[in-house]
């Protein structure tokens, strides 16, 4: 069993920076594969950005590629998003979730578990 606990949303201007975080518990943490989601109003939840188990490979969606990175601290149980340039189009509620894949999944179906959320929100 692994929980989720987000945190680091906020709202902030276009063109500024936010760093999310997602912590986890349990002691299996390291063995998760690790993605990140949004869901803005009405619209369906869509993959952001995921790290394999390792931290040696990660993948982006092509509308934040080159503005997020996703990395992790396995140490500390701790999953990070960090969010630069961001555009009103970012403004979301943002998830993390863990997969039992050793690589990040871009379907939601692939993963077991989710934390329950962060608001970003991007002012122009």
């Amino acid at each position: 069993q692994v929980q989720l606990v987000e945190s680091g949303g906020g709202l902030v201007q276009a063109g500024g920076s936010l760093r999310l975080s997602c912590a986890a518990s349990g002691r299996t943490f390291s063995s998760y594969a690790m993605g990140w989601f949004r869901q803005a109003p009405g619209k369906e939840r869509e993959f952001v950005a995921g790290i394999s188990w390792s931290a040696g490979s990660t993948r982006y969606a092509d509308s934040v590629k080159g503005r997020f990175t996703s990395s992790r601290d396995n140490a500390k149980n701790t999953v990070y998003l960090q969010m630069n340039n961001l555009k009103p189009e970012d403004t979301a509620v943002y998830y993390c979730a863990a997969t039992r894949y050793k690589y990040p999944s871009r379907t939601p179906g692939d993963y077991d578990y989710w934390g329950q959320g962060t608001q970003v929100t991007v002012s122009s």
